[in-house]
């Protein structure tokens, strides 16, 4: 685990912005989901905006300590 981890903040200390820019995706992806398919599961659950959430502002953290 510690290797895995080692590795993850060596891959995301050279590409600061990517998991926030994943995060903003996915946070779009989910407002287009609302337009296109009302009604489902992950339209209702706002899924992709949570999960979406979670990872800009986990990336933004990173970015900040790295």
């Amino acid at each position: 685990m510690s290797k895995l981890l080692d590795q993850m903040s060596e891959y995301f200390a050279h590409r600061k912005g990517l998991l926030p820019i994943i995060g903003l995706s996915l946070i779009f992806l989910n407002l287009l989901i609302q337009f296109i398919v009302p009604g489902t599961f992950l339209a209702t659950t706002n899924l992709f905006l949570h999960i979406g959430l979670i990872v800009a502002i986990f990336g933004l953290m990173l970015s900040w300590a790295l």
